[in-house]
């Protein structure tokens, strides 16, 4: 009989180092970048997501059995050896298993074989939700304030309504999903572009014309906006002996024009102005063909989320303008859209 009870207290004393030495990690992400993987199809953030809800329980199921294995082995000690010997044995289990539990070899072991059967403990836990709630004893997992996503600093951003003002909440916004626009997000479109022929003579009324757009640089065209020659600056036009002597915009205008494809980033684009040290980009397609303008500006409002209007501006936002047809583009008496 007193075989029975050394042995049996020797595999208390197993099972009780095993228990003590597995540690039930956290995932490394927050729970909203989870949320976020799961809302966006990743089937493995959705087993973590389970897991993470679970791990309150299974911490404090490691408890409960840590408990019931030191009673336990505290009592058959008593009963396979002389009381007192049993009681000093006790003492040193429970000061010293801690230290045991966490050999490296010892420690390798009992987590290899929790993690082969963690699925079934959490699957215990999930069949058994009552007996859990008696037993929790162990508060949610702290969050440990990282952050795992751009996505998720937004989401801080936004919900910061104490912290910051709309207006410091909008510009940190707007660096933040500044390399995700692309040219074609923010330039303006063709439609709405006002440009010059190099054979107009800036006289007057021509002047007149051009202060009345609000503009201050208009791309020169020769022949249609699929063809531009240069870009004409208004603060070029104040001398006055250009508008006396009826000048032809080839002659006043700038030669240097800039391309810029619709597909690049706005990153690509500011690199490009600072580079070329030019305000102003044709924006073409993949057939070189006219589909907008790109401003310095332009790219500088969404990095700051904030409009920068100069004396010559009169619109805020030329896309709205672009959108409602003025012009009446493609739009025959008989006209079909195909949707």
């Amino acid at each position: 009989m007193e075989f029975i009870y050394i042995l049996l207290h020797v595999i208390s004393l197993v099972l009780l180092f095993m228990a003590m030495g597995v540690y039930v990690a956290r995932t490394k992400h927050s729970r909203f970048e989870i949320r976020r993987r799961v809302e966006a199809g990743d089937v493995d953030a959705k087993s973590i997501l389970r897991r993470e809800k679970l791990l309150q329980d299974v911490h404090s199921l490691q408890r409960v059995v840590i408990a019931l294995l030191l009673v336990l082995a505290s009592f058959l000690a008593v009963q396979a050896y002389h009381p007192f010997a049993g009681v000093i044995i006790s003492l040193f289990v429970a000061l010293e298993a801690g230290v045991v539990s966490h050999w490296p070899t010892f420690q390798r072991f009992s987590q290899k074989v929790y993690d082969k059967y963690e699925g079934n403990i959490l699957h215990f836990i999930e069949s058994h939700p009552t007996i859990f709630k008696m037993i929790r004893t162990v508060s949610p997992p702290v969050e440990d304030g990282s952050i795992d996503s751009k996505e998720e600093l937004e989401h801080m951003i936004q919900e910061s309504e104490d912290v910051f003002t709309d207006k410091e909440r909008k510009r940190m916004l707007s660096v933040l999903s500044f390399s995700d626009k692309k040219v074609s997000d923010i330039m303006i479109p063709r439609s709405v572009v006002s440009t010059i022929s190099e054979n107009e003579t800036l006289g007057p009324l021509v002047m007149d014309e051009l202060h009345k757009t609000g503009h201050s640089r208009f791309p020169v065209i020769s022949g249609d906006i699929d063809h531009v020659v240069g870009i004409l600056y208004i603060h070029d036009l104040l001398n006055i002996e250009i508008i006396q002597k009826n000048k032809p915009v080839k002659e006043v205008m700038s030669s240097k024009v800039f391309y810029i494809k619709q597909d690049q980033t706005l990153e690509s684009a500011l690199q490009a102005f600072l580079s070329t040290r030019h305000h102003l980009f044709i924006v073409i397609n993949e057939y070189r063909e006219t589909v907008g303008i790109l401003s310095l500006e332009d790219v500088m409002e969404v990095l700051l989320g904030s409009p920068i209007i100069d004396e010559f501006d009169s619109h805020e936002d030329l896309k709205k303008v672009a959108l409602r047809n003025t012009r009446k583009n493609n739009l025959p008496k008989n006209h079909k859209t195909i949707s």
